[in-house]
């Protein structure tokens, strides 16, 4: 199930071809459960993974940072790119803004519920050029999102 939110907006997901620009990443025949981040859902029993480090473009300098991320080896569909995947958003995240040049504007966690009216909030300031969504537990990074 998804859920629509701000006209305007656009996801970024993480493709399964840059696993490729990790040489360490690690191949899992199956690891139900975990968040993928090609088509923004739990991963099912079977279904083999991907687990790689990856670099969002968002942040740069010093802000660059670099985590682990689970996508499919062979990903059977793409996420929506204008809706919100409410499978991942179940928890509390760590809503993380940035400017052009990419350095953190701002963070917050923000709870279920809460997800559309704080990224309308954050876009209402012209300066803000994206949003990561982030794990509050570990940290990691599961998609950006900026205006369309």
């Amino acid at each position: 199930m998804l859920t629509t939110i701000v006209k305007g907006m656009r996801i970024h997901t993480v493709s399964p071809s840059d696993s490729f620009s990790d040489a360490g990443r690690e191949y899992r025949a199956s690891e139900p459960g975990v968040p993928l981040r090609c088509c923004l859902r739990k991963s099912l029993e079977g279904e083999p993974v991907w687990l790689f480090r990856y670099s969002p473009s968002s942040g740069k300098g010093p802000y660059s940072e670099i985590g682990p991320v689970f996508t499919h080896v062979d990903c059977p569909g793409g996420a929506s790119l204008d809706r919100l995947p409410v499978e991942l958003l179940n928890n509390p995240r760590i809503l993380r803004s940035y400017n052009a040049a990419g350095q953190i504007h701002d963070g917050e966690v923000v709870e279920p519920g809460s997800f559309d009216r704080t990224i309308v909030d954050l876009f209402n300031n012209p300066s803000i050029e994206s949003i990561q969504v982030r794990s509050v537990s570990h940290g990691c990074f599961f998609f950006a999102i900026t205006r369309a």
